[in-house]
């Protein structure tokens, strides 16, 4: 049997072309042709020692474009201790900076409270204010520290302090001797900060102090000044009082001031207020102002000395 005929897939078997013609035209017909882009291709090789020399040239000039640019560039100038001075003048000569007095002021107020002793009106209430001093927290649970004088003899202490929380507070301590007396208030600020005391051991005369409290009841009020000595004496006006080894200051002071904090320009307790020199008897300040130190205070509610 014949079998079909098998289909070459060449380009002469699907042209059906016949065996007529010359073999130059077949030999021409398959003869491989080189393709454009293979043409290209073998161009670009061609050149390419060119383009090569051409790129080293090109990195070349741009390397010494920008070495000679970085040598002609002039050195950047050494800062000097006049220039660096200069700096700091200006600084201080165009900004206006927090006094000292202001920075003592904000670190103490936080733990400066309002002291009222109360008496007995004519129908037996205690509503009668019968003294206003000053007090300080020492301790963050509602610990103060006051004068003696402001409390003793009351019937109800009552304290404020500085966010306007009222609470009445109880005697838990006194040291008579230097007119000093500690409180425990029975409502507190949930942020209530105690203040930061400081040794008197390296104080001198002429350092700088701040006064806050509420003389005549009016405050917070600050006054600022100088220590003026150091272990000084002051006798009461009644004369039943002797008390030593106080600090004498000139920073304004007046009743109402009693047991408030004699603070550094760091804002930290150096003393208690606790008295001023009326020679007059007027009860007004003069220029001499007594406090306590903070060693002795601080003994009065058990604290250990510095």
């Amino acid at each position: 049997m014949r079998r079909p005929a098998l289909y070459s897939s060449s380009s002469r078997a699907r042209h059906g072309l016949s065996g007529s013609g010359s073999d130059a035209s077949d030999a021409e017909a398959t003869a491989p042709q080189s393709a454009p882009h293979e043409r290209r291709l073998i161009e670009r090789f061609s050149s390419q020692p060119l383009y090569l020399l051409w790129s080293v040239i090109g990195l070349l000039a741009l390397l010494l474009t920008i070495s000679i640019s970085l040598t002609l560039r002039p050195a950047a100038r050494l800062l000097t201790q006049g220039d660096i001075n200069a700096a700091v003048l200006q600084t201080l000569e165009t900004t206006t900076l927090p006094s000292p007095a202001l920075k003592a002021y904000k670190a103490i107020i936080p733990s400066v409270v309002r002291v009222v002793g109360q008496g007995k009106d004519r129908n037996g209430k205690p509503n009668p204010e019968r003294s206003v001093g000053t007090g300080v927290v020492i301790v963050d649970k509602g610990v103060i520290l006051t004068n003696l004088h402001v409390v003793q003899d009351t019937e109800t202490i009552r304290v404020t302090f500085v966010d306007g929380l009222e609470s009445t507070a109880t005697i838990i301590g006194v040291q008579p001797e230097n007119d000093l007396a500690v409180l425990q208030a029975h409502t507190i600020p949930d942020d209530l900060a105690a203040a930061t005391m400081r040794s008197t051991a390296d104080l001198a005369p002429g350092d700088q102090v701040l006064v806050v409290g509420y003389p005549f009841g009016i405050g917070p009020s600050a006054s600022s000044g100088v220590i003026s000595g150091l272990q000084r004496s002051f006798r009461s006006l009644d004369d039943k009082q002797m008390m030593t080894n106080l600090i004498q200051f000139d920073a304004a002071a007046n009743p109402g001031n009693s047991g408030g904090p004699l603070v550094t320009m760091d804002g930290e307790v150096i003393g208690i207020v606790t008295a001023i020199l009326n020679p007059n008897q007027q009860r007004t300040f003069i220029g001499i102002g007594f406090a306590v130190p903070i060693e002795n205070a601080a003994s009065a509610v058990g604290m250990p000395p510095f």
